[in-house]
């Protein structure tokens, strides 16, 4: 046989085969273990100090409502006990700034860091790949960090448990709505949420800015922002508010706003503030005490209803509390999502 007639064998296949996810696992952990156990750390820390704070808050809830007659002296110490003993964390906003902690101080760096130092250069031209590179590290470090949040979320949510009982308002113990501004993203759903979409922003913005200390600071704005507007304006409108003409809405209700009217025509704040001054005038001339001043109040009001004067509340039940969760646990899952594969386009999109 010639070299002419000789067959052609094929050329060998020399492209290297893509690596296997799990070999992505030992790198994620070793480059960003510090941060890990920061945040477990953290997450712990909090959570012995929750722990031994809450023990100590429902054994004084459980003392308080056992106590019998409800009048007694020592049942109104029970009463007050419970009433002081968890005043530095009632409101709850001392563990808002966790979510945001978490996505600034974790995420946020992943990608910057890489970007600022250029060692991007180095890592996207190994075998894994870019887009899988940057996709697997998110999906890891999101996982760990909702994990651990989520965690920390039951023993908040624990914590808190007494102060939402449906009796304490009546037995003079402290009561919060599940609404609360403080506690409502505090929740077993909410907080996780929130702390995944704080990491995807984190990430987003190191990848945008490639810069570390402004892609924190960048985080830190746009979390706030965030935060501020769902509080302030969106979170009250996921379901059609009821509204009503008793004065006292049902329950735990959220009260989004209260406005008075007499016939057919809404009265300004002035127009209520002078009515108001003329009723307590005729209705309770003289108050001294603190108890003759609720009951002057409620005097008041029946007066200006007989009157012709109507007060309007619009509200959300307290029924609607775990229907908002979810909206909002959902919607933050989306958004993150979306985040997260705007970062991997924005790297796949990066010339190296």
């Amino acid at each position: 046989m010639t070299a002419q007639t000789m067959p052609v064998q094929p050329a060998e296949d020399t492209t290297p085969r893509p690596l296997a996810w799990h070999r992505m696992a030992g790198v994620t952990w070793r480059q960003h273990r510090f941060a890990l156990v920061g945040v477990v750390t953290l997450l712990g820390a909090l959570a012995v100090y929750l722990w031994i704070a809450g023990s100590s808050l429902h054994s004084a809830y459980a003392a308080a409502i056992a106590c019998q007659p409800a009048s007694s002296p020592a049942c109104q110490d029970a009463v007050n006990n419970f009433n002081d003993t968890g005043v530095f964390l009632s409101n709850g906003v001392i563990f808002q700034v966790l979510p945001v902690l978490i996505g600034a101080f974790v995420e946020a760096p992943v990608l910057a860091r890489e970007m600022e130092s250029g060692t991007f250069r180095y890592a996207w031209t190994q075998g894994f790949g870019r887009w899988r590179w940057a996709l697997a590290k998110l999906v890891a470090l999101g996982l760990a960090v909702t994990v651990a949040t989520e965690l920390f979320s039951l023993l908040l949510s624990w914590y808190f448990r007494p102060y939402f009982a449906p009796g304490n308002q009546a037995l003079g113990l402290d009561q919060l709505s599940p609404f609360n501004t403080g506690l409502f993203d505090l929740r077993e759903v909410t907080f996780a949420a929130w702390t995944l979409a704080a990491f995807s922003i984190g990430a987003l913005a190191g990848m945008l800015i490639r810069r570390v200390v402004p892609a924190i600071a960048a985080t830190l704005a746009v979390y706030a922002a965030l935060a501020v507007a769902v509080g302030g304006f969106l979170r009250g409108h996921y379901l059609t508010p009821l509204v009503t003409a008793n004065p006292n809405p049902p329950g735990n209700a959220w009260v989004l706003s209260q406005w008075w009217t007499k016939g057919a025509a809404v009265l300004s704040p002035d127009a209520v503030r002078q009515a108001f001054d003329s009723a307590f005038a005729v209705v309770a001339p003289v108050v001294t005490s603190r108890s003759q001043k609720l009951q002057a109040y409620s005097s008041t009001l029946q007066y200006l209803t007989r009157h012709g004067y109507t007060q309007w509340t619009r509200y959300q039940p307290a029924s609607r509390f775990w229907p908002f969760e979810w909206i909002e646990g959902g919607w933050l899952l989306a958004l993150s999502l979306l985040l997260l594969a705007a970062t991997v386009w924005l790297v796949r999109r990066r010339a190296a």
